[in-house]
């Protein structure tokens, strides 16, 4: 088989030996997912101006940790971010990518009870910022806990769980799979993302991750670009997420590179943001449920690949240089720009960096869910052609060939 490779000084893809295009597009956006959390971790929670400070200029690769003594500076989380270690976004990732290769169909929020929670409480894996073996619950965050909490322990109807979670970019930072999953559909990813998500998050927090999924549906079609996948993702979205979604990328559109997009995409998603200029320190009505508010996470990522017109490295630069949520942002503008542009867009040094650095094949993932969704593929088709022979014995006339609804 042959891969397209991406050809950054030609903007193209040429032909490598060793995949196809499906499994190309797959292992770019959940690598080039890995590779943004990485480079992100280290300069999450800060500003830009802290982050140039501490690091003599802006990011532009693999850097140490914000603070020397990351043991003991903040208690709540003594966790080694930085030197390429991947975060909790891309362990829920591959737990996310583990569920489907169990299941090998669609998931939804009963998959969510009935896969994903064991995983978090039943099994240790190597935690890079905990530099040892422990359960994922240890390492995710809260409003992940949440998921053990109400699921597990609280038995809570899987559909409803996520209410009263704090809503946040928790569900969306590991949707990529769902999107994969529906390569090509954005509708159905974005159905499946919000059912799935229904476990975990509420109100816009719920709506990022179907909107997350089907932008990455649509940047896993062949000729998908930057401007198709902001389409895609205007078209899905409601309410306040829609709204942020369209300020930013207006900015983004009138910006003279990532470095001028730092600041004028924050600036732009500001009206939508219920944490507030502090980060750390969120407002008193941050993260509760709104229809006019959006996370800030998902926004800024696609105002980021706006910005770098598609591109992976300049995208994943401007998500980490952003600071604030700076993973996920680079997560989630990582997997939309190694979806669009392969594999091989997403830079080799960067990709072993991490791989190294973090004890962790980041690219076993994207071959796992390019096979199960083909699995998928195959059973939706089955489905459809049941559909039709009932349809046509309920006397319906069949659509011309080639019609999809």
């Amino acid at each position: 088989m042959t891969t397209p490779h991406f050809d950054e000084s030609s903007n193209h893809y040429t032909q490598e030996m060793g995949m196809d295009l499906l499994e190309s597009k797959a292992v770019g956006a959940l690598a080039g997912a890995a590779v943004g959390d990485a480079l992100g971790g280290a300069a999450e929670g800060n500003t830009p101006e802290a982050i140039q400070e501490r690091y003599g200029g802006y990011i532009t690769g693999i850097v140490p940790p914000f603070l020397a003594d990351w043991r003991n500076a903040r208690p709540i989380a003594p966790y080694h971010k930085g030197d390429g270690h991947i975060t909790d976004d891309t362990l829920m990732t591959t737990a996310l990518v583990d569920v489907y290769a169990t299941v090998r169909d669609h998931l939804d929020a009963h998959a969510i009870a009935e896969h994903l929670v064991p995983l978090l409480i039943g099994e240790k894996r190597w935690i890079p910022e905990l530099e040892s073996e422990a359960l994922l619950l240890h390492r995710v965050f809260l409003a992940e806990k949440w998921l053990v909490a109400r699921l597990h322990y609280g038995h809570i109807d899987p559909r409803e769980a996520g209410v009263g979670n704090i809503v946040n970019c928790g569900a969306t930072m590991y949707a990529a799979p769902i999107g994969i999953a529906n390569a090509g559909s954005p509708e159905a990813a974005y159905a499946e993302a919000i059912d799935a998500a229904g476990a975990h998050q509420s109100s816009y927090g719920r709506e990022a991750a179907g909107v997350f999924a089907a932008t990455v549906a649509e940047a896993m079609r062949p000729g998908s670009t930057a401007d198709s996948v902001i389409d895609v993702a205007l078209q899905v979205a409601k309410d306040g997420t829609r709204e942020a979604i369209a300020a930013v990328v207006d900015r983004a559109r009138t910006v003279d590179g990532w470095e001028d997009a730092i600041h004028a995409l924050r600036d732009a998603v500001r009206p939508f943001d219920t944490v507030g200029e502090n980060y750390r320190s969120p407002a008193r009505d941050a993260r509760i449920p709104s229809r006019t508010k959006s996370i800030e996470e998902l926004p800024v990522a696609l105002g980021m690949l706006i910005a770098a017109d598609g591109g992976y490295r300049e995208a994943v630069l401007g998500a980490v240089n952003y600071g604030r949520d700076s993973d996920s942002i680079a997560v989630m503008a990582g997997s939309l720009a190694g979806a669009l542009t392969g594999r091989d867009g997403v830079p080799a040094e960067w990709r072993e960096a991490v791989a190294t650095a973090s004890r962790f094949d980041i690219e076993a993932s994207g071959f796992t869910m390019a096979a199960v969704a083909r699995e998928i593929w195959g059973k939706d088709e089955a489905r459809q052609a049941a559909r039709r022979a009932a349809l046509t014995d309920l006397g319906v006339q069949q659509e011309p060939a080639g019609v999809m609804r």
